[in-house]
C-alpha cells in the first residue's frame, strides 16, 4: 500500500483531487491540523532519537544558559 499526502492553497484544487480519487477508489482521509502536528512530532521523535542516555540535568543547564 503506498499513501500520499496532497497540501493545496486551493479549495478547490483539493476538492477536484478527493474527487478523483473517489473515482478512482482511492480511500481519502482529510487530515485535521492537530493529526498533521502529531504527524510532524513523531517524524521529529524518530529523527531525534539517537538510542544513547541524556543526562536530564547537564541537558537542562546547557539550554538555560
Amino acid at each position: 500500500m503506498e499513501t500520499a499526502i496532497l497540501k493545496s492553497k486551493s479549495k478547490e484544487n483539493l476538492i477536484l483531487l478527493l474527487n478523483l480519487a473517489k473515482k478512482l477508489d482511492i480511500n481519502v482521509k482529510l487530515l485535521s491540523a492537530d493529526e498533521i502536528e502529531d504527524i510532524g512530532l513523531v517524524i521529529a521523535m524518530k529523527k531525534g532519537r539517537t538510542g544513547k542516555f541524556v543526562n536530564t540535568e547537564s541537558y537542562l543547564k546547557k539550554i538555560s544558559k
